[in-house]
Order: C-alpha cells, then structure tokens, then sequence
C-alpha cells in the first residue's frame, strides 16, 4: 500500500502541469496564512483577542472555524470568506425567484460569469456592511478601550480594511481554482480548519498529561473520530446508479446508440454545503446579539449559540433545508429526462418524458432524504459532544465534513490529471470510484 503510495507521488512530480498546479495552490494557500497575521490599524490586538475569546467562548471559535483564527485576533482577513459564501447563498435563492437570473444560469459560460461577477459586487457590499458593524461595535465595547482613536477616521479605516481582505481572499480563491487545483474557496476553509488541528491535538494530549481525561477514554474518542471519518468517506462516495440504454440510431452509413450505460446519483449530491450555508445564516444572530445590549436580542443569541438545544434543532433542519434546496438547483430531473429522450436514452421499464423525470424525481428524493439526515447527524453529533459533555473532540462536524469533503474534491482532481496522462493514481485501480447502492 505505501509502495503504492509513495509511486503515485512520484508520477504526480512527473507531470509538469500537475506539479505546478500544486505548488500554485501552496503557495497561494502560505499567502493565505501570512495575511492571516496582519492586525487591522488603530486596535489594541492582544487586549482584544483575549477578551473576544473569553467572551465568545465556543461561538467565537465556531466562527473562527471560517476565518482561520482572523476574527479572535481581527486580523485584515476577520471576515474571511464567508462574505462570499453569504453573497453565493442569496444569489442561488434569487436565480430560482427571479427569472432574469434563472435565464443566466441557463446560458452556460457566459450566464456563469455574469452571475460569477453579481456575487463579486454582493461580496464587497456584505463586507462593507458587516466591516462598519464591527468598528462601531468595537467602538462601543467596554467604553472604546480598544480601540486608539475612535472616530469616523478609524470606521473607514476598518471598513476598507477588512473589506479589501475579504475581496482579495475571493481573488485568491478564484485563482487557485483556475490555475490551481481543487476549489480555491473550499481550500481556503480548509486550510483555515486544518491549521488548528496541532493545537487542537496538542490541548487534548495536556488534558491527558493533568489527568483530565483516562487513557482508556482518550482510546475510545480517537475510535470514534475514526469511525466518524471512515462513515463520510464511505458515504460520500456512495452512488446510486440509474440504468440507461440507448437506441440504435441509423445516420447516413453509421449506427449510433445501442450501448446501455447508467446516471450515478451521489447520495450527497450537495457536498459539504448544506453545512457551510447552515452555518453562515445561524451565525449571525448570535453575533449580532454579542455585541447588542438588549435583552430580547441576547436571548436569541443565547439559543442559537452552540450547544443550546434550540441551535442543534436549528443547525439540524437548516441542513436538510439546503441539502435539497441545493441538490434541486444541481440536478433538474426534466432536464435530464428531456436529454435522454433527446438523445435515444430510455430507463428500462420506465416510458420516456414525463414517466422518466417522474421516476429519477423519486429516486432523488429518497437518496437526498437519507444524505440530508446523514449531514445533519454527522454535523450535530461531535457538536453534542463537544459543547454539551465537554468531550475534546479535535474537529467539529462542519469541520470533518468541510475538511474530508475538500480532501476527497481534490484528490479526486489530481486523480483525473494523472488518468488524462497514462498514469496510475493513488488507488488500486487508478481511479476514485463510487461505491454503488
């Protein structure tokens, strides 16, 4: 298996493309990490870093989770990318009300980049916004003593700040996706996540040392990671495959058609969105009633915050929301009735047109229903664990599936390029293969 291993990483350094492609994306994600060290002008770092994670506590954290520690330590990249990932939310939600955008989106290429170029302005406009709420908050937190020299000066300082990082971390993104590998958006959560395991590691290995925990325990959580782990690798992979055979076709002196082949349905078609749009939209209540001294305000953040019954309820039925809302926008069942019929395709047993969507309807229904559940509890349970029984799991359920998730994604990737050139890949059989249901 390591021999296996270590040959595949030698053909990934013989294929110059690939190789640079990789090195492109490390170094953009180092960039990425550098920047996530810079200080916002005009603010106290350390008296409010200190203070931001005792008064945050597990929220703070959990929104960290996305800035890669920038927000704790407001640093130029405080917002991170989540910015963008609110300004892709709310334009999908709009591409399906609005026709205008329902009609770019089916245009291919250049409906994409016209969409592609909406989010771009929602992007910096959600910034902007979210940038002036956090230097006025910061204005008013514990009588301005962290900030230097209040005043309008520093509230443009901080709005062009934090806003001109988030913009270049979508810069950054979109260029590892173009002349990196894997989703240059993922990658940059995923480093943003990954980043904290040794500490993460470190702080549950002290917990061992002072007797907080039993080696016997300390055995059993690392069994369960693993297991939590090796369920979303398999359950990502799943496939459900809808047989398809085609007619034969006579054109001119040649026939076409007459193979069968089969549709392969991911019984997680959404991927680790559903959780990543969850936790964005539940975030910013609890955020917002941090730093609002009002009473009805507060509650509500107090029962979205994490651990609270209410936020697990919430995070839970947010995720099987979008997990169909997104597998909807994915996959449209008439469309692909509609190219099989076009084409000569048919579903043994299942008439062409209506019959067919119909048909791959249902079957898309109960595979989302049972991926949805899947994500929710996957997402919720090292949640429980971590907030409720103060378990030092290392990762929460976001952060494994973003991580697991992003990992697959790119590995996935890389496979694909050494395949295109003749190469084996890192799996027995030269390819990542869905595992069918």
């Amino acid at each position: 298996m390591l021999e296996r291993f270590f040959a595949s990483i030698k053909n990934v350094v013989k294929i110059e493309e690939l190789r640079q492609r990789i090195a492109f994306t490390a170094m953009m994600l180092v960039v990425y990490r550098m920047g996530g060290h810079i200080p916002t002008p005009g603010i106290n770092n350390e008296q409010l870093s200190s203070f931001l994670t005792e008064r945050g506590g597990a929220l703070m954290g959990f929104l960290d989770m996305f800035s890669g520690g920038g927000l704790s330590r407001l640093t130029i990249f405080a917002l991170g990318i989540m910015p963008y990932i609110s300004a892709s939310i709310i334009l999908q939600l709009l591409t399906v009300v609005i026709p205008t955008l329902s009609k770019l989106a089916k245009e291919g290429e250049s409906g994409r980049k016209k969409i592609t170029q909406y989010t771009r302005f929602a992007t910096i406009g959600i910034g902007l916004v979210q940038a002036i709420g956090i230097a006025i908050g910061l204005e008013g937190m514990e009588q301005g003593r962290f900030v230097q020299n209040p005043g309008w000066a520093f509230r443009l300082m901080t709005m062009i700040t934090i806003t001109a990082g988030t913009a270049f971390l979508m810069w950054l993104g979109e260029q590892i996706t173009e002349r990196g590998i894997g989703n240059g958006i993922s990658l940059i959560i995923f480093a943003g996540i990954v980043v904290r395991l040794p500490a993460a590691v470190l702080n549950t290995f002290q917990l061992f040392q002072a007797g907080q925990i039993s080696f016997i325990f300390l055995m059993i959580l690392a069994a369960m990671m693993i297991g939590i782990v090796v369920a979303i690798v398999f359950l990502e992979s799943g496939r459900r495959k809808v047989s398809v055979q085609y007619a034969k076709r006579v054109v001119g002196r040649k026939i076409y058609g007459g193979q069968s082949t089969h549709i392969p349905l991911k019984i997680n078609t959404a991927g680790v969105i559903p959780p990543i749009f969850a936790s964005s939209i539940i975030a910013f209540p609890a955020t917002i009633a941090g730093f609002v001294a009002v009473p009805w305000v507060q509650a509500i953040g107090r029962n979205l915050s994490p651990g609270t019954l209410f936020y697990t309820i919430t995070y839970a039925l947010l995720i099987i929301f979008f997990a169909f809302f997104y597998t909807a926008i994915v996959l449209n069942p008439v469309d692909m009735a509609d190219n099989m019929k076009k084409y000569g395709g048919f579903i043994p047993g299942i008439r062409p047109g209506q019959r067919t969507s119909d048909y791959i309807y249902k079957v898309l229904t109960r595979i989302t229903f049972a991926g949805a559940i899947y994500l929710a509890l996957v997402a919720v349970t090292p949640e429980i664990l971590i907030f409720r029984f103060n378990v030092p799991f290392a990762f929460g359920g976001t952060s494994l599936l973003i991580v697991i998730g992003v990992g697959m994604d790119t590995a996935q990737q890389i496979e694909t390029h050494m395949l295109t050139r003749n190469y084996e890949g890192f799996m027995k059989k030269g390819q990542l293969k869905g595992r069918g249901f």
